[in-house]
């Protein structure tokens, strides 16, 4: 008959062994696409999306719509 601590060791051996196939269970209902499909996807995003860092590919920024332009509030210190 086994010694109590080696069925302890028995009983968390198994616990890590079912908690690993839960998670391999759902990495395996998490939705797939194909890779043909997300590149397809990407390459439709990087076409429509306007991105102020290449202005080589869209041309100048207008200042409003850059979200990198360093904002003026007036002065150089606030204090409270």
């Amino acid at each position: 008959m086994p010694s109590r601590k080696a069925q302890n060791i028995s009983e968390a051996k198994l616990g890590r062994l079912l908690e690993y196939n839960r998670n391999l269970r759902d990495q395996l209902d998490i939705p797939r696409i194909t890779i043909s499909e997300a590149s397809t996807s990407l390459i439709t995003y990087c076409k429509q999306t306007r991105d102020p860092l290449v202005p080589s590919v869209w041309g100048p920024i207008d200042k409003k719509d850059d979200p990198f332009t360093p904002t003026n509030h007036g002065g150089c210190c606030t204090i409270m």
